[in-house]
């Protein structure tokens, strides 16, 4: 496969379908890619194994070396607007009669017009209800999200191919994957007062006496594990969810070090993870 796509979502795909053992080429401007320049080690992650070349896609002998490409390739990835597409001549209808086998992915911002309208991942993720207080999210969630959904249409694409001899044209928008991430925040689970949200005691992060605890005692054998050590009288479901059985789970973890929670998951076998 051969990919044009910058930044991250677009080499987050193609590190995946190269770790699923497709033959990957990215073809980069003059410039490189910008992950290059601001984070040196995330670019060569991500294109460890992949054949890296440059060219200038906006001169004659760019659009040549493109096209030599385009012409021994099954997919083609992209993350640019629909706009840009065009302005390069790679725009699905023209692109579909030179290569009728070719598939192409597109990576985009939001689906159909929305493509067209600037945002990253931090403006998708805030349009789904993903950034409820002023800290920045831990991680690239729709950037991530959305690399995970175009392996997954390079794959559909290949599959589609091979049962009908003709390639396709296939759209991944990041907010899609954004609002993917954000069902459970739709359903009420990871509201706070849902089940995983902060309502069940045996759920969430608590100080700890020398850091922090995450705790995911969800299931009725885990839940009572965590109470019996914490000295819990909670056989409900109803009682989980009282403040009384919160505030004592979390005055029992407050009193504990790391390492004497660490032992005590591995004694009592609940799912727990300490943290500086």
């Amino acid at each position: 496969m051969l990919s044009l796509a910058l930044n991250l979502p677009g080499p987050a795909a193609l590190m995946r379908c190269r770790l699923m053992g497709a033959r990957c080429i990215k073809l980069e401007p003059p410039a490189g890619d910008p992950m290059h320049h601001y984070s040196p080690s995330a670019y060569a992650q991500l294109h460890e194994g992949v054949s890296v070349i440059q060219d200038d896609l906006k001169t004659e002998a760019g659009q040549q070396a493109l096209h030599r490409q385009l012409a021994k390739t099954d997919v083609l990835l992209t993350s640019f607007r629909p706009s840009a597409i065009e302005k390069l001549g790679l725009g699905w209808k023209s692109l579909h009669r030179l290569y009728p086998a070719l598939s192409h992915v597109a990576i985009v911002g939001s689906p159909g017009a929305g493509a067209e309208i600037p945002g990253h991942d931090l403006t998708y993720l805030a349009d789904h209800g993903l950034v409820p207080g002023l800290e920045l999210p831990a991680t690239l969630f729709a950037d991530m999200g959305g690399s995970l959904m175009a392996s997954e249409a390079v794959l559909q694409a290949a599959l589609r191919q091979r049962i009908g001899g003709k390639g396709v044209y296939l759209e991944v928008a990041l907010s899609d994957a954004a609002r993917y991430l954000a069902l459970p925040r739709q359903w009420g689970l990871t509201q706070p007062e849902g089940f995983v949200g902060g309502a069940h005691a045996g759920y969430g992060v608590y100080a700890c006496r020398d850091g922090r605890v995450a705790v995911a005692a969800l299931e009725p054998h885990f839940a009572a594990a965590l109470c019996a050590a914490a000295g819990v009288a909670a056989s409900s479901l109803v009682s989980l969810q009282s403040a009384a059985t919160h505030a004592a789970i979390a005055r029992f973890l407050k009193k504990q070090t790391r390492a004497q929670l660490d032992a005590l998951a591995l004694a009592q076998d609940i799912p727990l993870h300490t943290m500086a």
